[in-house]
């Protein structure tokens, strides 16, 4: 989950919330985000989703693992929290709002998001 700092501009920013996308984001990092289309996102992206049941307020931050016919299958970094397409199946593209370009501990440990191995 993430809780914004910044309502979705271009680019914004979004405290992480949760050990969902441990080890590559902790509970309390923040991620730079920027507003894309969901054609845009790519296999092993970070992206920032409203929650399909959920939508009025929930965002989540996710990997972008496939391409689906219902849209995008978004999975949590870490096996043990299954809060993600696992549970609620594909997100449609209109609620895949952002892709999470860097991450942001503090001010002297900025670095990229970690792709997946």
């Amino acid at each position: 989950m993430v809780a914004s700092v910044r309502p979705f501009a271009r680019w914004s920013v979004h405290r992480v919330s949760g050990p969902s996308m441990a080890p590559a984001l902790r509970d309390g990092d923040f991620v730079l985000a920027r507003r894309i289309p969901a054609r845009r996102v790519r296999t092993g992206d970070v992206v920032l989703a409203r929650h399909p049941d959920r939508a009025d307020s929930l965002l989540i931050v996710k990997r972008a693992v496939r391409r689906e016919a219902g849209g995008w299958w978004l999975e949590s970094d870490n096996a043990f929290v299954t809060s993600d397409s696992r549970e609620f199946g594909a997100v449609p593209d209109r609620m895949v709002l952002a892709r999470a370009v860097l991450r942001l501990r503090d001010p002297l440990r900025i670095g990229r998001i970690p792709q997946k191995r």
